[in-house]
């Protein structure tokens, strides 16, 4: 059988958790087949490049794939704005490499945390505490895309999870919590109540179908 191979190009270095719920959605919409997941870390490149079209045509380059995921936070866009300076990037990006290659733009709402604000026992696992008992002040659900800054209102709760004193607290890494958080996840299907996550699925869903990867080698 042979292996599926996706590469995601992000905004930042801790949108990379995205590969974690990307590859739930290809596994839970029929992809049966073994899932290689590779993030483009362009950092250490001599010129890292700094526009999207050259972003994409680079990580092409670097990474070989079968698809590619492109991910921009909406912030205070409207998703249908990311999406056309998505497909305007991709029309610039080399077209040798690209070569009609399957792509599916990730634009969550504001910014990547908001699709991890769902999960009250995993957020006690990553943040070292999995019997606290405080009270954690989750968002409601349905208002977890319209947050201000989810970054922050994340990075708040994972620190009230652990119930360290104010001394100790200051040695705990909410960044290293979050990517633990989103390795923990076993199960995004709730964020399918959320129209940018829904997007996402169902733009997935026509790329599986059109490529055949839903049907079994």
């Amino acid at each position: 059988m042979s292996t599926l191979r996706f590469t995601l190009v992000t905004d930042g270095p801790t949108d990379q958790v995205l590969l974690h719920p990307l590859r739930w959605l290809l596994i839970n919409n029929g992809v049966s087949r073994p899932i290689e997941s590779v993030w483009a870390d362009l950092r250490q490149l001599p010129n890292p490049p700094t526009r999207l079209e050259n972003k994409i045509a680079t990580a092409l380059d670097l990474y070989p794939c079968d698809l590619i995921f492109i991910h921009r936070d909406a912030e205070k866009e409207p998703r249908t704005n990311r999406i056309d300076q998505i497909q305007r990037a991709i029309n610039l990006a080399s077209a040798d490499l690209f070569n009609n290659k399957p792509y599916v733009c990730v634009v969550p709402v504001r910014m990547t945390e908001a699709w991890l604000l769902f999960d009250e026992a995993n957020i006690r696992f990553a943040a070292g505490n999995p019997v606290g008992t405080i009270n954690l002040r989750i968002p409601p659900f349905q208002k977890i895309e319209g947050l201000p800054n989810p970054k922050e209102t994340l990075h708040s709760l994972l620190q009230d999870a652990t119930e360290l004193p104010a001394r100790r607290l200051k040695k705990f890494s909410a960044t290293q919590a979050f990517y633990r958080l989103a390795e923990l996840i076993e199960d995004f299907s709730p964020l399918r109540q959320l129209p940018a996550f829904a997007a996402l699925e169902t733009d997935l869903q026509g790329a599986i179908q059109r490529a055949g990867w839903g049907r079994p080698d």
